[in-house]
């Protein structure tokens, strides 16, 4: 027996399996910086003229780069 309220009042009779599903996408996980992080990246980025989202990513390739070799 569920308690649930909702169970009477939600109907998903015309409910659609899949249908936003598109095979092949990429998800995009949204990543929180700290504020005086996300201050100084963000003007780091400007000053070399690049999107921050591409020097976020330089920046993780050669930590990780690094991170194996230590390995």
């Amino acid at each position: 027996m569920n308690d649930d309220p909702l169970d009477s009042s939600i109907d998903f009779s015309k409910g659609v399996r899949g249908k936003f599903y598109r095979p092949g996408m990429e998800l995009h996980i949204p990543v929180y910086l700290d504020s005086g992080v996300l201050d100084k990246l963000t003007e780091i980025a400007h000053r070399k003229g690049i999107p921050l989202d591409a020097l976020v990513s330089d920046l993780l390739r050669r930590d990780l780069a690094i991170a194996e070799q230590l390995q």
